[in-house]
């Protein structure tokens, strides 16, 4: 009868166990987490503000995105439901040789995917997971993609020790085509280090590339990021930072801020 009682005791605290790991946004930075929501948890993910700019020799670009929103909802131990959409987004084109200006505001495409995670769900010690996703064409040019698309994200960090965290994220995609009718291969590699300044404060400096196989002209862009996540509150983030791009092909700085809560 102990026996039982104490079988009894050990799975009712086993889902407890998983509900009360630490929380851990995919925000901020270039690459994302491996580690899951917990069962019966949300975390919704914005950034309040994101601007980039591109500036080209023939043009300049300024694209701001407004409440750009990702939702995780934990199912198991183990996998999350995801939704992403941009609800607005404001590009603004001037034509260098002509000084005309072209602007467009818009709402941007719907991701709906999944995260499995293969080990160490918490994020703790080694930790991998499989994210696949696909694009609803909900958004139209140039803040929307303007078709389906799809892809697969494998995310991995490793505790190099108790403040140090090693992180890849790997990505391959069916992207859509630029003109929107079809889809090309696209590609890409983050590397990143974590440091924990102290138990609220995380700095992380990253390096990307991105390689596009699209029809109207194949690019690679090297890109380089750092930003800072400070924990308020053990169900509440807030987060800032910089991409610089470290090549003609890539846009020239994009600067964001962003909140993450759990409910």
């Amino acid at each position: 009868m102990r026996w039982i009682a104490a079988s009894a005791l050990v799975l009712a605290a086993s889902p407890a166990l998983a509900e009360d790991r630490d929380y851990c946004p995919t925000r901020p930075g270039l690459g994302t987490t491996p580690c899951t929501i917990a069962p019966k948890h949300v975390s919704v993910e914005t950034a309040l503000t994101d601007w980039t700019l591109d500036d080209q020799p023939d043009q300049r670009t300024d694209t701001v995105l407004i409440g750009d929103t990702f939702v995780r909802v934990g199912l198991t131990d183990t996998i999350e439901a995801q939704l992403g959409w941009t609800p607005y987004g404001h590009v603004r084109t001037r034509d260098k040789t002509t000084q005309a200006v072209d602007t467009a505001g818009r709402v941007g495409d719907v991701t709906l995917g999944m995260k499995a995670n293969l080990l160490h769900p918490d994020g703790s010690g080694l930790s991998i997971a499989l994210q696949p996703f696909v694009s609803v064409p909900v958004g139209r040019a140039p803040v929307g993609a303007g078709n389906w698309g799809t892809g697969v994200v494998v995310p991995v960090t490793y505790d190099l020790s108790t403040t140090l965290n090693l992180a890849t994220t790997s990505e391959i995609d069916a992207a859509v085509d630029a003109d929107g009718s079809g889809r090309h291969l696209a590609f890409s590699e983050v590397i990143g280090l974590g440091v924990k300044l102290s138990k609220v404060l995380t700095v992380t400096v990253e390096g990307a590339v991105l390689r596009d196989e699209d029809p109207s002209g194949k690019t690679t862009q090297d890109l380089a990021s750092a930003s800072l996540a400070w924990a308020a509150k053990d169900d509440l983030q807030v987060d800032l930072g910089a991409v610089a791009g470290l090549n003609r092909a890539a846009p020239d700085v994009e600067l964001y801020f962003g909140v993450s809560r759990r409910f």
